[in-house]
């Protein structure tokens, strides 16, 4: 069921203001000391107090405007609501990037609708920059200066700008992943990496054209499809499934339908 209309604007606006108040806690401690923590055990799995408080000040933001709202965050993980809504918070996606000082981190922000992610926003606070995306359009802001998003429109690999955060076996990809990504960027005309959800953000833009990952999590993935599809793209799993219909966290985004189409014949191996 889609979502009523005459709320989004509402809650775009509010979802503004959460990224407003990330950056409150964000924007100081990037590349200035922030407290490093790792939550994994014997595996690396780092995070700061920058994500902590951010999404901490964000639940208190929804509990005061929105006590009926759900909330589900990466840090604090999920309060139940009493409706149909729920706020679905990255506070610091790319938590590595943030702590080697490169700033293609950002604040992901979701509200879902019976489930369904209905409104978007990509925040990076060091570049200023901020994709806000509900009700079909996705509006790019940076200084006060709006401006409508939309894909590339490229619809050949030829001729595509591939990314993905990690491209090795090592990272979030496992051997048979690693090689059907390889074998993706082989057939594009160039590849960068690192980039996490900002690449996803360049992709509405018209910078990139295919975003490729697995090993996401619910609060990774949320608040990109409602900024790709908005902007013109595709989103969907390695199989052309909807997101979140796998066990491996995949996320194949593209800039048109033809490019999404020969992208999913590729990971085919």
């Amino acid at each position: 069921m889609s979502a009523p209309d005459e709320y989004l604007q509402e809650f775009g606006n509010f979802a503004i203001r959460l990224a407003d108040g990330a950056r409150g806690q964000t924007l100081h401690r990037f590349r200035d000391g922030a407290a490093v923590f790792n939550k994994a055990g014997p595996f690396y799995d780092p995070v700061t107090d920058a994500d902590r408080e951010a999404e901490r000040v964000q639940r208190e933001m929804i509990a005061s405007v929105y006590p009926d709202h759900g909330v589900l965050g990466e840090e604090f993980g999920e309060e139940e609501g009493k409706g149909p809504w729920r706020w679905v918070l990255d506070p610091v996606d790319g938590t590595r990037a943030f702590i080697c000082g490169t700033p293609s981190w950002a604040t992901l922000i979701a509200l879902e609708y019976e489930g369904a992610p209905v409104l978007g926003l990509i925040d990076q606070p060091f570049t200023d920059e901020r994709w806000l995306a509900y009700g079909g359009r996705c509006v790019y802001s940076r200084g006060g200066k709006e401006r409508d998003c939309k894909t590339s429109g490229v619809t050949a690999l030829e001729k595509a700008r591939i990314s993905t955060t990690d491209p090795l076996a090592s990272g979030y990809f496992n051997d048979r992943e690693a090689a059907a990504f390889e074998k993706t960027a082989a057939a594009a005309r160039v590849a960068r990496y690192s980039l996490d959800a900002y690449a996803y953000a360049l992709l509405a833009a018209g910078e990139l054209d295919v975003v490729m990952e697995t090993s996401l999590q619910r609060h990774d993935w949320a608040a990109l499809a409602p900024v790709v599809e908005a902007a013109g793209g595709v989103i969907t799993n390695w199989r052309g499934d909807p997101l979140g219909e796998d066990d491996r966290g995949e996320a194949l985004a593209a800039a048109t339908p033809e490019l999404h189409a020969e992208a999913l014949a590729q990971l085919k191996i």
